[in-house]
């Protein structure tokens, strides 16, 4: 009985330890794997003094992940070619209903941002996740961190400051990225260069991530007529058996390239006053495994109390 009210209760939190471990670590596995370790960490500890289960799964969640992001550091130094996070399925349009509750996590957890909190220290990931996505006080965030409540607002502020100068801000109708994008597509299958320069703004940017495991550029391009030309020319190439399936990743629409249904490329992109500004394109076949189609997304994940383990949600 005790064993079902733990897994009970952690489950009912699972889904905000999740959005916590992925907006430190930009990566499902290592999400994945720091909340299994915050379940088993609950599932062996003395409960009878946890007057706030949240609380203090969010603080043994955040611990692990700061301690995790310091092991793979070293990984993204040796990355080829540019780094993106993994792809995040989210359902923020149809499960949150408050319209500024939803821009805040949609942003929080976007690729552009999670990008630049790639240069924040642990600690500052920290306290700007905690603060900006999930709305955590000072002092809760300094309970979580062991930390004086002054150094956490330093630290805010510090991050704060260094994300809001370097994240690109656009702000653009769902249904206009939508639509963008599918035209985007259209133009890039019919190898249409003039079209696709049309939709580009001219100093837009490609962003290419296959982790020198499939082709992609491994530089980022910049200029609508380099991307326009780079687009027709991998298209040339052909996929087997392309299809494409819209969904909501990381907060915003994108689409999936499939080949004979399995994921062969994510492509999302950043839009300004009709304009696309910036094309993610995520070809690391290990970053795909998660998405609907992917070898791990194949069979759905156990629950904890199935196996002793949590699975997280995305």
């Amino acid at each position: 009985m005790a064993t079902d009210i733990a897994t009970d209760v952690f489950e009912e939190h699972r889904p905000v330890l999740t959005g916590v471990a992925y907006r430190m670590l930009g990566r499902v596995a290592d999400a994945e794997d720091v909340v299994q370790d915050a379940w088993l960490r609950w599932s062996a500890a003395d409960r009878s003094d946890v007057r706030e289960p949240r609380g203090y799964l969010v603080r043994v969640t955040t611990r692990l992940a700061i301690d995790r992001l310091r092991q793979i550091q070293s990984r993204h130094e040796a990355y080829v070619g540019p780094w993106l996070p993994e792809p995040y399925v989210t359902d923020f349009a149809d499960t949150v209903e408050d319209s500024a509750e939803r821009a805040v996590l949609a942003d929080t957890v976007s690729l552009a941002v999670l990008v630049v909190l790639e240069s924040l220290s642990p600690l500052e990931r920290a306290v700007f996740v905690l603060r900006e996505a999930f709305g955590y006080p000072y002092a809760d965030i300094a309970a979580v961190l062991d930390r004086g409540e002054a150094a956490v607002r330093q630290l805010a502020g510090r991050a704060r400051k260094h994300v809001e100068e370097r994240r690109p801000r656009y702000e653009v109708d769902p249904a206009e990225r939508r639509d963008l994008t599918e035209r985007f597509l259209a133009a890039a299958v019919e190898g249409d260069l003039e079209g696709l320069m049309s939709l580009l703004a001219p100093d837009a940017r490609l962003i290419g991530d296959s982790g020198g495991l499939s082709k992609a550029p491994l530089r980022v391009l910049d200029t609508a007529d380099k991307i326009s030309r780079f687009i027709v020319g991998a298209g040339r190439k052909g996929v087997p058996d392309l299809s494409f399936r819209f969904l909501e990743l990381n907060g915003g629409v994108a689409a999936i390239a499939l080949s004979a249904g399995k994921p062969d490329t994510v492509f999302q992109l950043d839009v300004a006053d009709g304009r696309i500004r910036c094309v993610y394109v995520i070809r690391n076949p290990e970053k795909l495994v998660s998405l609907p189609g992917g070898r791990r997304a194949a069979s759905p994940a156990p629950s904890a109390r199935d196996t002793g383990t949590a699975s997280p949600s995305a």
